[in-house]
């Protein structure tokens, strides 16, 4: 009998072992950032608890990992690709390059051509690309399916930031660009189109969908500039909306306690007011023709972000496209809302449990850990709130690692996982009246990919490489 409950217990934990052995898609599942089951290491870092690292092309986008697999796309020597490496030991298995007769515009010093985290349901692994559209590999990189789609225009030329994200059945993908945006959703095993849906009253946004149990029923949630929105997954209809968001969008909602969190922040508004033409102008107009070019401003701050300011395209930046931008920005709302279940249509206010509006993140998502939400804002500082009642836990507490965050915090084992865009990570204690710090490391180079929480792991891509950490 004795051996018998031996056994049992030796399958169930395997079982269990299984079952945790995933991080399948942005920010592992649901697009949560959190994993109950993980035990990473607490403290980690180059040397650190390392168990390997391996050189990887350049990407924006995050790892994903399924069992003995961990995935990424990358942007190697002009060419768009799918990398597959082993967990164990961070051997590469397969690359697989991607057929793109044009690649999209993109940011050269904030964006990427890779910036999609892949998808997996542990059989096929999903890719997205905006200057190719959809690519589906087994797990020993044999192409399965290919969904090609238009050339992605995004608003200011930034390039792609969504990544696809899966439902039992199907591919969803938040196509919102300059023109035409739209919420797309293939056939998994097939690649065929299922059904799409237009956001005609939205513009470019750079989030991903997630999946909401509002009152029983299965929504896709997607945020979008000025509206947050869900869909039927069966059919793509909309079921309802909330206006009231920011301008534009870079992050991914979170389901927790019944409730539903979007929080988004945009400049233009009072906490970082757009310059005038005028002011723009003394600086950078140095024939005084009332016009900003581009050797005007070569070798200087605005010209990564020139194409983001000339709003009409003509090559200039004149007062008009100052006063279209701000009028666009005006729209806007930055904020933390809760939004409850049960609403249908354009939803009002007795759909808002409560809002906060300080503490804003620009393009990290929020975390919702444990009761409570977080979130990590430009400059290092974090704030937390009572996730049922919006009650300040604290906000805005500096961390001792100041500059831009891209990668969205993760959380396991009580911990709560930052990094920054200049390559400090951060590993503080969930709750408490304040961040409690428990371990900092310095990778010394771009971070802008979110990790995964796999077992007693951690997987990191910085700027040149993929680590992994565990006991």
């Amino acid at each position: 009998m004795k051996r018998i409950f031996s056994s049992i217990v030796l399958l169930v934990a395997a079982s269990a072992s299984a079952a945790e052995s995933w991080w399948p898609q942005f920010r592992g599942p649901n697009c949560s950032g959190v994993s109950e089951t993980a035990r990473p290491p607490a403290a980690f870092g180059p040397g650190d608890h390392e168990l390997w690292r391996v050189p990887v092309p350049p990407g924006a986008s995050s790892p994903v990992s399924w069992g003995d697999r961990v995935f990424l796309s990358a942007f190697d020597g002009g060419r768009l690709e799918v990398h597959c490496y082993a967990a164990k030991d961070g051997r590469p298995l397969w690359k697989r390059a991607v057929p793109v007769v044009k690649l999209e515009e993109f940011h050269s010093a904030e964006g990427s051509p890779a910036a999609s985290s892949c998808a997996t349901e542990g059989r096929r692994v999903v890719s997205y690309f905006g200057s190719y559209g959809l690519i589906c590999h087994d797990f020993e990189g044999k192409e399965l399916w290919r969904h090609p789609l238009p050339l992605a225009e995004t608003t200011g030329g930034f390039g792609t930031g969504s990544s696809p994200t899966l439902t039992k059945d199907l591919v969803l993908l938040n196509r919102d660009m300059m023109h035409g945006c739209s919420l797309v959703a293939v056939n998994l095993k097939t690649g065929r189109l299922a059904w799409q849906t237009s956001r005609p009253d939205v513009t470019q946004s750079y989030g991903s969908t997630i999946l909401w149990n509002n009152s029983g029923v299965e929504e896709i949630v997607m945020s979008g500039s000025l509206k947050l929105k869900a869909y039927d997954p069966k059919t793509g209809k909309e079921k309802w909306s909330l206006a009231g968001m920011p301008s534009f969008t870079c992050t991914t909602p979170v389901a927790g306690d019944g409730l539903l969190f979007f929080a988004g922040w945009s400049p233009g508004k009072s906490d970082q007011p757009m310059p005038t033409f005028e002011q723009t102008a003394a600086a950078f107009d140095k024939n005084k023709d009332g016009a900003i070019t581009p050797d005007e401003v070569k070798g200087t701050p605005l010209e990564t972000f020139f194409r983001a300011q000339d709003l009409n395209g003509d090559g200039k930046i004149t007062a008009e496209d100052v006063a279209g931008m701000k009028a666009m920005m005006s729209k806007g709302e930055n904020l933390l809302v809760a939004v409850r279940p049960g609403g249908k249509g354009e939803l009002g206010e007795n759909q808002v449990a409560w809002k906060q509006t300080r503490g804003l993140p620009y393009v990290p998502s929020p975390l919702y850990y444990r009761g409570r939400v977080y979130l990590v804002k430009d400059g290092g500082m974090v704030s937390s709130y009572d996730a049922k009642t919006g009650s300040i836990g604290y906000q805005q507490e500096r961390l001792n690692a100041q500059g831009s965050y891209y990668a969205s915090p993760v959380a396991a084992d009580g911990r709560i996982i930052v990094a920054s865009l200049d390559g400090k990570v951060t590993v503080f204690a969930a709750g408490g009246d304040a961040p409690k710090v428990l371990h900092q490391a310095d990778f010394k180079e771009r971070i802008a990919a979110t990790p995964a929480l796999v077992e007693n792991r951690i997987y990191m891509r910085t700027a040149t490489a993929l680590y992994a950490f565990g006991e």
